[in-house]
């Protein structure tokens, strides 16, 4: 009963629509004030104060206090992972409604952060590549680098090192938009940082939308083989 009675919590805190809009946004992997989250789920700071308060009490978010402002954050992986899950049952299982696609969606999914690693057509794509060469093999049970994998990204600046903690090392993601895997965990994560750090890709400000530059575009397809139709992905970002 103990634990049916939490899940019925946890659904109550997360079916809510404003407390539902700011998990989403925080699913970027970045941390966001209240004020912030506020604006982005169209209530006050004060109702958003009071929402907050409920996700932090229920560790479905943590937040760090600096100075006079207060940083929230997805809690865990675990939770990010339950919220990714969510969106991955809505789209496949929930009748579609006609709505007609905004510039902001065909952002999303095209590139986006999902937590901490890339999801969406870029990031599908990524895990495409990396399975065919061998690098990675991803399937319902799991995930694992290979050997060859390993030193090859290694090479491309990736810390394999074994993450501290429950953080599992590789595993496939179902991603909501495309209905496939891309990699999340730990090696998700650093294939993220590494396109980030290198400016093969960029944060979408307000918006856990990616850009996808030119230097990543030809960077990709030169280390992973990556293959995208560019056109397509130049028309998302011309238009986001």
């Amino acid at each position: 009963m103990v634990a049916a009675a939490n899940v019925v919590e946890v659904a109550a805190l997360v079916g809510d629509t404003a407390r539902a809009t700011m998990l989403a946004a925080l699913m970027g992997g970045q941390s966001l004030t209240a004020s912030e989250l506020a604006f982005l789920a169209h209530i006050s700071r004060s109702t958003a104060s009071e929402h907050l308060g409920r996700l932090v009490e229920a560790r479905l978010l943590a937040v760090t206090r600096k100075r006079r402002f207060s940083y929230y954050r997805i809690a865990s992986p675990l939770v990010a992972r339950m919220l990714e899950s969510i969106k991955a049952v809505a789209a496949i299982e929930t009748p579609a409604r006609h709505q007609p696609r905004s510039a902001q969606e065909d952002a999303l999914r095209f590139a986006r952060t999902c937590y901490d690693h890339i999801a969406g057509r870029l990031g599908v794509a990524i895990a495409d590549a990396l399975v065919a060469r061998g690098t990675v093999t991803l399937d319902d049970d799991g995930g694992a680098v290979t050997d060859m994998g390993t030193r090859e990204l290694v090479a491309f600046g990736a810390n394999l090192a074994r993450p501290a903690g429950k953080r599992i090392f590789c595993r496939p993601c179902l991603d909501w938009s495309e209905r496939r895997y891309h990699i999340a965990g730990h090696v998700g994560a650093e294939l993220c940082r590494c396109c980030l750090d290198r400016g093969w890709i960029r944060r979408k400000r307000d918006t856990r939308a990616l850009e996808l530059t030119p230097a990543g575009r030809s960077g990709l397809a030169a280390a992973f083989g990556v293959d995208l139709d560019f056109s397509n992905a130049d028309s998302v970002l011309r238009t986001a």
